[in-house]
């Protein structure tokens, strides 16, 4: 979806992303590159103490996969533009396998490039929603770079 350039995107268009499995190494490496060593996630016993009964997986973990996953094509986005009403709904478990499902919302004119408004939608295997966001890119015109 934001492998268009803004006058190939359309309103209403919708593109679902290949899915990628959550592992106890990608929350030990997101705590290490954060500092976000809080236990929900890093301790096993804590954790089972808990709501979840389990470790999840850091939010901001979940949101940044979920943007690895969404097909980008260098030269047509140009930046991340901005995020609204993000919200996690479901917790991500070790070895949820995630996706991403993006809906256009809106289309802005700014002159020299477009902005995209997106429904982000991060969902688990289970068809449950764990993420979502309204999402603003910055997209290149045909013939701009």
């Amino acid at each position: 979806m934001l492998d268009k350039y803004f006058e190939d995107v359309e309103v209403g268009s919708i593109a679902v992303s290949r899915g990628r499995t959550i592992t106890e190494a990608d929350i030990v490496m997101f705590s290490a590159f954060s500092g976000d060593w809080y236990p929900l996630h890093t301790d096993k016993e804590y954790a089972a103490n808990t709501m979840f009964g389990q470790r999840i997986a850091h939010g901001m973990l979940v949101l940044s996969v979920g943007t690895g996953l969404v097909t980008m094509e260098p030269g047509v986005v140009l930046a991340f533009y901005g995020m609204d009403k993000l919200r996690f709904t479901n917790p991500t478990f070790i070895g949820d396998t995630i996706r991403v499902e993006t809906e256009v919302l809106e289309k802005k004119d700014k002159d020299s490039f477009g902005v995209i408004t997106v429904k982000q939608e991060i969902k688990n295997q289970r068809d449950q929603v764990c993420c979502t966001a309204i999402l603003k890119v910055a997209v290149n015109k045909k013939g701009t770079f």
